[in-house]
């Protein structure tokens, strides 16, 4: 019974689908859209699978956003995938996080997606609590795709919002040293545009608009300096089950609203 519905309700979804396409493709399309995976573990916990199932499937997931992504021309996108909060996970659970970076960012170096459509793969975050092995395997990844002329897509790993201001003050601070400024004269010709230079993200357009998943109605810290003036889109699904629908109906929900960047 439950089969026969699925298959007399596919085509009703897929032409609505083409609809939603044919509508969202018509408007703008946000230039740096950032997405918050949320919703992995608790997916596995609902069908009784391990947490790495769970990312496993996540995985996958943002594969499929990543097509779409390119399908909309959306230039820019900054996919959050693990916090520096998230090593105080099980010490096994972050092991299998570990494995599974080395073994995606070897595919990705290899998938066609990418190399097809030109993406340049860049890893934002602090590197500290990585192992050899993974860093390895992240920097050949960024290696191999600098040259990109395609879409700019930045992996958050070891990312956190605070860290990455600190990091940023850090940089400009040492630089200012380098050059003799005093702390005087820093703090009296500091500008937001200083601070922005030294970002993860510098040179790169802030992000229009921010996708989360999983019905959290929050940031938790993502992208904080670049997030000034975004667009945010709640989703109630888990990473895992959001659809191509879903990502239009998000699409379209920016497109209906007015940008005033504090005007």
């Amino acid at each position: 019974m439950v089969r026969r519905l699925l298959s007399l309700t596919r085509p009703l979804y897929w032409l609505y689908e083409k609809r939603l396409l044919k509508e969202v493709k018509g408007g703008p399309v946000p230039k740096h859209l950032g997405l918050i995976l949320d919703g992995n573990r608790r997916y596995a916990r609902a069908l009784g699978l391990s947490p790495v199932k769970g990312h496993e499937f996540g995985v996958q997931k943002a594969y499929e956003v990543l097509e779409w992504c390119l399908e909309m021309g959306i230039k820019t996108v900054t996919v959050w995938v693990f916090s520096t909060d998230n090593f105080k996970r099980p010490p096994e659970e972050v092991e299998e996080l570990m494995r599974l970076f080395v073994r995606e960012a070897e595919r990705m170096a290899e998938d066609h997606r990418i190399l097809e459509h030109q993406v340049r793969v860049r890893f934002i975050g602090r590197r500290e609590g990585f192992s050899e092995e993974v860093l390895r395997a992240l920097e050949r990844l960024e290696a191999k795709t600098q040259h990109h002329q395609g879409m700019v897509l930045n992996i958050a790993l070891g990312y956190g919002g605070r860290e990455e201001i600190v990091d940023a003050v850090k940089r400009l601070l040492l630089e200012a040293w380098e050059r003799g400024l005093s702390l005087k004269e820093v703090a009296e010709g500091l500008t937001p545009e200083d601070i922005a230079r030294h970002l993860y993200t510098a040179g790169l357009p802030d992000p229009d608009f921010i996708i989360r998943t999983s019905g959290e109605i929050r940031l938790s810290g993502f992208l904080l300096w670049q997030s000034a003036y975004s667009e945010f889109y709640f989703a109630d699904m888990l990473w895992p089950e959001f659809r191509k629908i879903d990502f239009l109906r998000a699409l379209r929900s920016y497109q209906a609203r007015e940008r005033r960047f504090g005007r």
